[in-house]
């Protein structure tokens, strides 16, 4: 039952934070902001801890670069941003720390780690701060959006599965 419970709501999170990149984004320097990809990673790291928040930002990164509303550079950011939201919810146990581990996470090394990606796969040659301002934009708009969320919406059952 809790393997299903975990799947379904890992789909959820998948559904929501596709769909939201169609409809909520906003230009951020030479990129664009989704601020759901985010939101999304904080609430999977606060409700399923690292690993599935991982999962989940794969699969929203896989899904937005087939329909085309993403690029590669989904994949750097959106990831490490969600493991470490994850690592630092699990080990402080503050949902302020999944903010942070977000905006860090995608913000400050998912950028650095987009500059190689760029170059490998988009023939870029962006700086090693080329991506930081816009990252930083779109991942700590995203987390407090999440952080909100978190916060106004009753979570006990769901946030109890990452603490048994």
């Amino acid at each position: 039952m809790k393997k299903t419970y975990v799947l379904t709501l890992m789909a959820v999170f998948v559904a929501i934070g596709t769909l939201g990149a169609q409809f909520l984004w906003f230009p951020a320097g030479f990129a664009k902001a989704y601020p759901v990809q985010h939101a999304v990673n904080v609430i999977a790291a606060i409700t399923l801890g690292p690993g599935p928040a991982v999962v989940v930002a794969f699969m929203i990164g896989v899904l937005r670069n087939m329909l085309g509303l993403g690029t590669i550079l989904a994949f750097p950011g959106a990831m490490v941003g969600a493991w470490l939201a994850g690592v630092l919810y699990r080990t402080f146990k503050k949902k302020i720390w999944a903010v942070i581990g977000e905006s860090i996470g995608t913000g400050m090394i998912g950028s650095l780690l987009a500059v190689p990606v760029a170059k490998l796969f988009m023939a870029s040659s962006a700086g090693a701060l080329f991506f930081m301002p816009s990252f930083l934009i779109s991942s700590i708009s995203g987390a407090f959006l999440g952080w909100f969320v978190v916060l106004r919406v009753k979570t006990d059952p769901i946030v109890r599965l990452q603490e048994s």
